[in-house]
């Protein structure tokens, strides 16, 4: 059973920047791919980035250019950083581990979930 531990989650001003960490327990977390999900208020849970165990990257075309997904093995930790947030970025996010390696872009590919941490991006 792996755990997934989120923070960094806050309120800022659009345009504004956030990094949001992601810790695994477990000895095997260089093996996962990791994702980033968030679910907005009355919308479905939908993939923001991931990252496979070979450090392929994958992007929503909402948030391409503007966020990046990295990870730090030694650390058992995922990063998001969110650059040059809009309002519409406001939501839970969630990080995901998938014990096939690679590269996944739905919900159900997942296999382990974190709690979820909060972004709200004012106006």
């Amino acid at each position: 059973q792996v755990q997934l531990v989120e923070s960094g989650g806050g309120l800022v001003q659009a345009g504004g920047s956030l990094t949001l960490s992601c810790v695994a327990s477990g000895r095997t977390f260089s093996t996962y791919a990791m994702g980033w999900f968030r679910q907005a208020p009355g919308k479905e849970r939908e993939v923001v980035a991931a990252i496979s165990s070979g450090r392929n990257r994958y992007y929503a075309d909402s948030v391409k250019g503007r966020f990046i997904i990295f990870r730090d093995n030694a650390k058992n930790t995922v990063y998001l950083q969110l650059n040059s947030l809009k309002p519409e970025d406001t939501a839970v996010y969630y990080c995901a581990a998938r014990v096939n390696g690679g590269l996944g872009y739905e919900n159900r590919e997942y296999d382990y979930w974190g709690q979820g941490t909060q972004v709200t991006v004012s106006s």
